[in-house]
């Protein structure tokens, strides 16, 4: 009888092994959320004059990259760098409206890498730029309108519609379902109740489109803060020691009325244009939160991993910019958090994360092999051991312009045509807001020539 018992015991515990061995190991969903010109002003990264209580939400279930980077701060050259893995060069990936083509035709993107592995694959509203840049998504979904600012107010789609400029920023009293980001909640909602009952996994995209220029949001939003109470930042002005190289005209934001098409913007416009930056981050936060609380309700949340980045940062005056488009700090920090079954949950990492590191970090997380053209590292020993730095690099690059992020140093160079250098360094454990050039020091010279060789050999692992 004990014998029979000890038997039965050790086909219950090997079967109950297998069970809960297949249930680890298999195939997880992803739900990859973007949002365009997201910086990451947030309460999770110890700022607290933006309201995002479903994004900090998220990172109470994830782990939060405190440091984490874009690799080419402009939307459409970052999304194909993301979406193939690989890194930006002076070849590729330089502009707004890059193609993930550029990547060369022996490399396997990440939706034909989903594809291949029986995943449903579904974009919704802004993944790449260019619409139908790759076509081997299961389905491509784009709201529909006069165009691409999506405009509610009549002046200004009278405007849009004569293709002369319109206001920067909107504000009206409707539904959210009026503006895209609404509608792509609404519709990426019902794509998760058909993925439910589906017999394969899914990699569904979803892509927000605010706060992106045009600043336009529900009345609601804006009401969450009072313009005499935002600040410009300290340093809002063009410093001294930077190079010219470093500055632009921010094309994007003069494109539109209101807005000087040469020199500074006034005290008054620019506290109208925060104000509906943070009611625009309130907006898209309060869509993700619909999205989150559907995959709660549909009982996903337990086998999907959940991914949020921005594609780049955004200047808000700081340095006297407004927009993309630099190599400093402000263009190049980005929001990522990653919550994953069966991994730490309300974490922060200071390890260092680049976006091209994500193609990678799902392969693992979803037990894959991983392309051997990925450029990029996985980020799941970092979310395994969240107190660990395991990296301490990042390569980011602007037209010309070149940034090597090393632990606390930010480092840039500028390979001018003439032959010379002209470089940038900040040290942001006493500069955190990048104001003193310290390459034209002759006290960092050897620092300079140290990081120069370090982002020559980073050059040199990949082309």
């Amino acid at each position: 009888m004990l014998m029979n018992k000890f038997i039965l015991y050790i086909l219950f515990f090997f079967t109950y092994s297998i069970v809960n061995a297949n249930e680890i190991n298999q195939p997880k969903n992803v739900l990859f959320i973007m949002v365009d010109d997201l910086r990451p002003e947030l309460f999770v990264y110890a700022q607290d004059h933006i309201k995002s209580p479903n994004i900090d939400a998220l990172a109470a279930r994830g782990v939060t990259f405190n440091r984490a980077y874009c690799n080419v701060p402009v939307c459409g050259a970052s999304r194909a760098s993301i979406l193939s893995g690989i890194r930006p060069t002076q070849d590729r990936f330089l502009t707004y409206y890059s193609s993930i083509n550029e990547a060369g035709p022996q490399t396997e993107h990440i939706v034909d890498y989903f594809n291949k592995r029986g995943y449903t694959t579904i974009s919704n509203n802004k993944i790449t730029h260019l619409k139908n840049d790759i076509k081997s998504w299961d389905e491509e979904w784009y709201p529909s309108d006069i165009s691409w600012r999506n405009y509610q107010d009549p002046k200004n789609r009278q405007l849009d519609k004569e293709k002369k400029p319109a206001a920067a920023y909107e504000m009206l009293d409707v539904d959210d379902k009026v503006y895209f980001d609404g509608l792509t909640a609404q519709k990426s909602i019902e794509d998760l109740k058909k993925l439910k009952n589906s017999n394969s996994p899914f990699f569904l995209a979803v892509g927000f489109v605010k706060p992106h220029l045009p600043f336009t949001a529900p009345k609601k939003y804006w009401d969450l803060y009072k313009e005499s109470d935002i600040k410009l930042p300290e340093q809002n002005i063009f410093p001294e020691s930077a190079p010219n190289l470093a500055n632009h005209k921010w094309g994007e934001l003069r494109r539109y009325k209101g807005i000087p098409k040469i020199g500074p913007i006034d005290i008054e416009m620019s506290k109208t244009l925060i104000h509906a930056y943070y009611a625009s981050v309130s907006y898209v936060d309060a869509q993700i939160g619909k999205l989150l609380n559907a995959l709660d309700d549909l009982g996903l949340r337990d086998s999907t991993i959940v991914v949020l980045v921005g594609d780049h940062g955004w200047s808000l005056s700081e340095h006297g910019l407004w927009a993309k488009h630099s190599n400093f700090e402000v263009a190049l920090h980005v929001p990522m958090i990653i919550s994953a079954p069966n991994f730490p949950v309300n974490v922060k990492t200071n390890s260092i994360a680049e976006l091209v590191d994500i193609y990678p970090t799902l392969c693992e997380l979803t037990i894959g092999l991983k392309p051997k053209h990925l450029q990029g590292t996985s980020l799941v020993s970092s979310m395994r051991n969240p107190e660990k730095i395991i990296k301490t690099t990042a390569l980011a690059r602007w037209k010309r312009g070149e940034t090597l992020i090393q632990n606390d140093f930010f480092y840039t160079e500028w390979n001018l045509q003439s032959g010379r250098i002209s470089r940038m360094l900040y040290d942001h454990s006493i500069d955190p807001d990048e104001t003193k050039n310290l390459a034209i020091l002759k006290s960092y010279s050897d620092t300079v020539e140290s990081l120069s060789q370090e982002l020559k050999r980073f050059k040199e692992t990949f082309n």
